[in-house]
């Protein structure tokens, strides 16, 4: 029985991350991912017109999956700092959860691709800073004293806490888990965050 058109898409993309994840620093190609499909590669691009395309693809399913999880902790109750703080370990728990794509995030697996998978991914971490300075932003109109400077200081913080801890991820082969040492760092970022 042959898989339906969207569940092959799927396949391809989960193929495609799991490469990623178990070859850090090789460069996958279309022919390697239509030999472990089972498939020849003209049957692959008639799912995908390109590899690009396929990098597309796990790009909007991390923006779909962390900017879903951003919403489900906005609409739960508590302040600025614990909103962001919720934000920067559901990203974090995502990389964890998906080595491949963190590697397309950071960029590691994008190089000699397209220039606009890098914009993506530049717009996907534009986008996870906005989202940290409105909500701190809201804070200050909820009581909090930060100078508009401090919220863009703060909100770069985060985000560059995010990016490091999935770089090293990512350049310890999937060894250093996004995650050590959370409670402690959070804790760290806490007070941060909470300095005046």
């Amino acid at each position: 029985m042959t898989a339906k058109r969207g569940e092959r898409r799927q396949q391809i993309l989960e193929v495609l991350a799991r490469e990623l994840e178990t070859h850090p620093g090789a460069r996958v190609t279309t022919a390697r991912l239509a030999e472990l499909l089972g498939l020849s590669e003209a049957a692959l691009y008639r799912h995908f017109r390109s590899k690009a395309q396929m990098f597309e693809a796990l790009i909007a399913f991390a923006e779909e999956s962390v900017f879903g999880l951003v919403g489900r902790i906005l609409e739960q109750p508590g302040d600025a700092h614990s909103q962001c703080l919720k934000i920067l370990q559901a990203v974090l728990g995502f990389a964890a959860h998906n080595p491949g794509i963190s590697r397309v995030l950071l960029g590691d697996a994008l190089v000699g691709e397209h220039e606009r998978l890098r914009t993506r991914v530049r717009q996907f971490f534009d986008r996870l800073e906005t989202q940290f300075k409105q909500i701190l932003r809201e804070g200050e109109r909820n009581g909090s004293r930060l100078m508009p400077s401090e919220v863009s200081v703060r909100a770069n913080l985060l985000l560059a806490f995010a990016e490091g801890r999935m770089l090293r991820f990512v350049r310890s082969d999937f060894r250093d888990s996004p995650m050590a040492s959370w409670e402690e760092q959070q804790s760290l970022l806490a007070t941060a965050l909470n300095s005046t």
